[in-house]
Order: C-alpha cells, then sequence, then structure tokens
C-alpha cells in the first residue's frame, strides 16, 4: 500500500492543486450569488399602521420566512414618499435596502419637481407588486344621494359645492377625483386631508360630502352602512361588495382606477438576487394566507413582475405627469 501510495503521490498532488485552484476560482462567485446573508431593510414612506405599511409587514414576514434572514420595516414617512424613495435610491444595489411603495411612486416626478434628486424610473428596479385595491366613491349618509346617477346631478345642479375629500394633494385619491371629475365634465370642491383616516371621519360625521378612496381604507364603513358606496372603479365588481355597481354598471363610462403596492430595489441590482426577490414576492401573491389577509384589508392579491411591472410604472409616470400639467397640480 505504501509502495502504491509514493506511486501515486505526484498524480495525488496534482489533483490537490486542481482543487485548490477551482475552489480558488468558484466559491467566490458562488459567494456573490447567495442572498441574503443578513438583514434586509424594507422602506415604506408611510407611518406605521396605513395601508402601505400592514400589506409591507405582511410581506416582510413572508419573505423573513422563505429566505431564512429578518425583512426589517424602516418607516420613513414625509414628503409625498420623497425621503423614503431618495433613501433607496442612494442605497447600495445590493439587495439589502429595498423601497415598500405604491401608486404614487408614479406620480412624484408630476408633482414634486424641484425638490426630487432622482428618477422614479431610471433610479429604480421595479420587482413585483404584490397587492392592489380598487378605487371607490362614497358619500357621507346625510348627503342626499343613492345613486351615481344622484351624484352626477348634484354636482352639475351645484358647481363647486359637492366636496370629495382626499389624502392630500397630490395623492392617488386626488388624481383619482380629478380624472373622475374632468371626463364627466363635473366641478368638485377638492379638500386635501393629511391622511385617509380623517378623511373617513368626516365623511361619517357629515363635514364632507363623498371621497374616491382605496376600498381598504372605507371597506368597514361600508360594510356596517357608516358609509355609502356608489361605484367601484374596476372591470368587474368586487367579492368583498358585491352589491356596490362598477362605474360603467352605474352610468360613469369606462372609468377606472386602483392603487398598487409592491417592492422596487435600487437600479443595478444583480440578475439573482432580483430573481429570488421576484419569486419571493410572487409566491407570497399566491399563498392562501397572503390572500385572505390581504381580501380582508379589501384588496386584492396581485403579481406583476420584472419587465412588465417596470412598463407600468413608467407608463403610469408619463400619464400622471400629463394629467397633472393638464390640471396644473403643483406640490412643491
Amino acid at each position: 500500500m505504501a509502495r502504491n501510495f509514493k506511486k501515486n503521490r505526484p498524480l495525488a498532488l496534482v489533483n490537490h492543486a486542481l482543487a485548490a485552484i477551482f475552489l480558488v476560482a468558484f466559491c467566490p462567485a458562488h459567494a456573490q450569488t447567495a442572498y441574503p446573508t443578513k438583514p434586509v431593510k424594507l422602506v415604506v414612506g408611510f407611518a406605521a399602521g396605513g395601508p402601505t405599511d400592514v400589506v409591507a409587514r405582511a410581506f416582510a414576514d413572508h419573505a423573513s420566512r422563505a429566505l431564512g434572514q429578518p425583512f426589517i420595516i424602516d418607516n420613513k414617512p414625509g414628503a409625498g414618499t420623497i425621503i423614503a424613495a431618495q433613501a433607496v435610491a442612494s442605497a447600495p444595489a445590493d439587495g439589502y435596502t429595498l423601497l415598500f411603495g405604491a401608486t404614487n411612486h408614479t406620480m412624484i416626478p408630476a408633482l414634486y419637481q424641484a425638490r426630487v434628486k432622482f428618477d422614479a424610473v431610471k433610479s429604480f428596479r421595479p420587482l413585483c407588486t404584490v397587492a392592489s385595491s380598487p378605487t371607490v366613491l362614497v358619500v357621507a349618509p346625510s348627503l342626499p344621494v343613492k345613486t351615481l346617477a344622484d351624484y352626477q346631478a348634484k354636482a352639475r345642479a351645484e358647481p363647486g359645492r359637492v366636496t370629495a375629500g382626499t389624502a392630500g394633494v397630490g395623492s392617488s385619491g386626488h388624481f383619482a377625483t380629478e380624472i373622475f371629475a374632468r371626463a364627466q365634465g363635473l366641478q368638485l370642491n377638492h379638500v386635501p386631508y393629511k391622511g385617509a383616516a380623517p378623511v373617513v371621519t368626516d365623511l361619517m360625521g357629515g363635514q364632507l360630502d363623498s371621497s374616491f378612496a382605496t376600498l381598504g381604507s372605507v371597506l368597514p364603513q361600508i360594510q356596517s352602512g357608516k358609509l355609502r358606496a356608489l361605484a367601484m372603479g374596476e372591470p368587474q365588481r368586487s367579492a368583498l361588495v358585491p352589491e356596490v355597481p362598477t362605474f360603467a354598471e352605474a352610468g360613469g363610462g369606462n372609468y377606472a382606477a386602483d392603487v398598487w403596492y409592491g417592492v422596487l430595489a435600487p437600479v443595478g441590482l444583480p440578475e439573482p438576487i432580483a430573481q429570488a426577490l421576484e419569486r419571493t414576492a410572487a409566491d407570497f401573491a399566491k399563498s392562501a394566507s397572503a390572500i385572505d389577509k390581504l381580501r380582508g384589508l379589501g384588496m386584492d392579491a396581485e403579481s406583476v413582475c420584472g419587465n412588465t411591472f417596470a412598463t407600468r410604472v413608467a407608463r403610469e409616470v408619463t400619464t400622471y405627469s400629463q394629467i397633472a400639467k393638464a390640471l396644473d397640480l403643483k406640490a412643491d
């Protein structure tokens, strides 16, 4: 045995050398694709407790279990989500700082041109949406209207008198309000608030007439009868409130508006990491637990990923910029 070992020793040394070269050549590349190896920060541009934050936390819990590292929520509210978006746009493109955003991300360029130091399209890689929420027109119980036709008739009879509350200038609700009003030739009195919660409070109290709100923000009030829903901005009725007609059914034309919630990363994210995050987001949107949780929030699970999501973001930035210019909307 000793003689055979000595006889084969040169070959053994060569094999060991080749193995060492293999490890040096390939282990670093493998290490670069291992993800994640430490906690991931998920930046949210809204305060804790809001719809975006709630969905982000549900996704973070799923991602933590799926990828084996904590996904930590970092709330950075303010300035129309510019603070959060800027933090992510300027972060390393390594997958450890991500943006959990919503449709308002595509409205930033239209409203805050003087304050934005990033490009809502070019500075980010959209990964996947995980949820969406339709827009619903709700009115105060005290408003003497029962249908969308009644609402339109009242608005035409009293130009500028019917109030429409939103979560603020440039919010998704503001755009939804203006788009519908222009399409129908109505003059509504836009009343901006600092968030969705006070809108709902004043609607129920009768200090406000109406609101083009996300279903998630008013679902409990609709179900309890504290608010009256006139029409849903979706092609089909929602299973959550099947008695509420679509705008098309109610005579509001082909008007549609919804809000998406999804994950974006700094541009330049390595492809293997992007694919891992997209798979995780898509699996979350398909999971029974996510579907049930989102349904309870008045949202639908939705998975639009990769190039399709990126195209949607770019298209919305263009659309909202055109609308803002036509309506002379500015928030600077």
